[in-house]
Parts: C-alpha cells; structure tokens; sequence
C-alpha cells in the first residue's frame, strides 16, 4: 500500500518541537549534518557497519562542559549491520520516538529499496519522496520523462546499438557496484559490441544490464551541474533558488584526459576504456550571461514535477547539464534531492547561495534554515512528504 502524504504528515504531530535531522552516513551526509548544527538542530547519521568511522570518530561533535558544540557535525550516530536496516519495523519506530526527519540522498534510494521508501517507510522525509524513482533510467517514466514534459533540452535518444550513428554514451550501473556507473562510449555497431564483451569480461558490466541500458548521443561540451532549491513556503516568483554549481571529478576519466594521446595510446588495450565512477567534485561559476537560461529550466522543471508528482519537487534538487558552445545547456541527468556535489561548499556555502542569502548558505544548511522557518511559520508538514 502506498504511503499517502496526509498519513506521513500526521506522524509529526507526536514529535517534539525540535526534530532532529538525520540522513544516511554516504554521499552528502556531512553537508546535512553541518547544516543542521548550524541552525542549532540536533544531527543523526545512519551508517553501516564498517563504514562508520568518518562520522562516528572524524566528525564526532564534541561538546565544552557547558555542552556548546566545539568540534564536529554529527551529533549522533547509529551503526546498523545493512543501510537496509534503516526500514525495519523496530528502527521505524526508533526514528520516529527521536523525532527524527529523514533527508534523502542518493544512498537512501540506492541501499533501500524503492517500494519500501514508497509504500513502508513512515518516517517523514524532507523533500520529495514520490520522485526519488525518477532516478532509475529502467523505470519507464524516469527523468527523461519528466525534462521531455517540461519541454527542457535532452540528449537524442538512440533507439538500439546498431543506430548508433556518431558519438554515443552507453549507460547502465556497474556490475557488481551498483551504486556507481558501467558507463561507456561508441561511434558505432562495431565499437559497442567491441566495448561491451570487453566489459562484460572484465566484470564492469553484465550482460543483462544491456538490454535496458539507455543510449544517447555524446553532447559535447564543459559539464555543470546546478543545484537548485525549491521551496513552497515562499511566493512563487520567490520559490526557486540556484545556489551553486559542481562539477564531477570521474576515475579513471580523469586520470585519462591528462594524458597525452600518445601515451594513451601505450597503455594496455584494457585500460583505454575509461571508468566513469565519481569519485569527488569540484566547484564552479557560469557566465552570468547563462544564468537567466538556466533559471528557466530550473522553473520549467519545477512546474512539471507539480504537475506529474505533486505536491512536486520540495527542497533541493540537481540539473547536469552540458553546456554548448552558446551557452545552451542539455540536461542529462537529475537528482531530485540533494546533489552528490553539495560538500564542496561545506561550511563556506554555494556563491550563489551566499549572494542570495547574505551569508553562507551551503544545501545542507538551506535545508535547516527551511525546517526552521516552516516550524516557526506552522507550515511543517508542506515541506515534508
């Protein structure tokens, strides 16, 4: 049965007048929890055991005897066998004596089945639960979807390998690391059938995967990815907020293009394929001649999630784009939560952020400073989902 938004809402009317915001311990979970230290409110991380270090002995908070925050984020941590785990019953129930409201970020919807966030999990979430399936490019009403609705520039789908007319992008999870990318590029037939038994026998990639991998045409161009921010508790003209941009560092991409074609050439046939696993972020400004086309995009998007997925996008949300030699960009993918890049600006904010906000305002104490304001308005329960 699927979860209603009125039944998630209710669950907060038994919880104290300070929640505490928690999220999974991967991808931006320091982002969160600084946030929400920042607007005074307690800070849970969820982890998994062996993977808990960062933020049960790095990022520990550690109080004065007066019990102000000295050092560190996260002010409590729970360690669980499996991040699945999260969704039992008893942790459930857990979550929500603490008063606990889950910030969703791709760990969430990766570790944690789809129908169990959809149809079980009754803990409030800040943001919109009801679109985090949007990420999945096998879902048949995915992304794509939603951006062609919105009239906002796609790469051209390319209907099957032997269509494959130009420079095109393969993309289907990693085998055994399904959390990341088994991306990979052809010019033709021939060069993706070459590269996908390479892959295959490497293990990158299963063959299964193939069939429901989507193909498109390779945009060339810088990438930017923009992280927005909705919000509902504003005007409408005032609800959407471009707080800054990331872009990704990918292995062993990156480590590629910094060589010389020669010496690429000279490494073994293996290891000439690129692996697209991200695995950190940079950050960036764009021309300001760019922004008022990316506001409209940004706007384009949010009416269309209202309209296929209301109450639609609450909270953070991420365009990648390409951008073109005239500054026009194409959306190629989309988060609709917090990005995987938000921790570039930890503590410092997003410039964009910053000059709309005067003062630092990082995704993770954006998404603070709204649960603040929606408690102190009454208007909790529109921001949760």
């Amino acid at each position: 049965m699927v979860l209603s938004v009125s039944e998630v809402r209710a669950l907060v009317d038994e919880y104290p007048r300070t929640p505490v915001l928690a999220t999974i311990g991967s991808h931006s979970a320091l982002d969160v929890a600084d946030g929400a230290v920042t607007e005074s409110f307690p800070s849970l991380v969820i982890a998994e055991e062996g993977r808990d270090a960062t933020y049960a002995r790095y990022f520990r908070t550690i109080r004065s005897p007066g019990g102000l925050r000295r050092r560190g984020c996260v002010d409590e941590i729970w360690t669980l066998p499996k991040f699945a785990d999260l969704a039992t019953p008893a942790n459930q129930e857990r979550l929500r004596r603490h008063g606990a409201l889950l910030v969703p970020n791709r760990a969430l919807s990766s570790y944690v089945p789809l129908a169990t966030i959809e149809d079980e999990l009754r803990v409030p979430i800040v943001g919109a639960r009801a679109m985090l399936r949007i990420e999945e490019r096998s879902e048949r009403a995915n992304y794509y979807t939603l951006l062609e609705e919105a009239g906002i520039r796609i790469p051209r789908r390319i209907s099957s390998p032997d269509a494959i007319d130009s420079l095109a992008i393969v993309k289907l999870p990693h085998a055994k690391r399904r959390l990341e990318r088994g991306f990979f590029t052809a010019a033709s037939p021939r060069e993706y059938r070459r590269k996908s038994d390479q892959l295959i026998a490497q293990g990158t990639i299963a063959k299964d995967d193939l069939a429901t991998a989507r193909i498109e045409e390779y945009v060339i161009g810088p990438v930017f990815n923009f992280n927005f921010f909705f919000s509902p508790l504003h005007p409408r003209p005032e609800g959407l907020e471009l707080l800054g941009v990331d872009e990704r560092r990918e292995s062993s991409l990156d480590g590629l293009v910094r060589l010389p074609a020669a010496q690429q050439l000279e490494l073994p046939e293996a290891s000439r394929i690129p692996d697209y696993t991200v695995v950190g972020h940079g950050t960036l400004t764009v021309r300001e001649s760019i922004l008022e086309e990316v506001f409209r995009i940004g706007e384009q998007f949010v009416d269309a999630a209202r309209a296929r997925y209301p109450p639609g996008i609450l909270g953070p949300f991420c365009l990648q784009t390409c951008l073109d030699r005239d500054g026009r960009p194409t959306v190629f993918d989309v988060a609709a939560r917090i990005g995987g890049g938000t921790n570039v600006h930890l503590g410092l904010g997003h410039p964009y952020g910053n000059a709309l906000w005067r003062g630092p305002m990082s995704t993770g104490r954006r998404i603070a400073l709204e649960v603040r304001h929606a408690i102190d308005t009454g208007r909790l329960k529109e921001i949760l989902t």
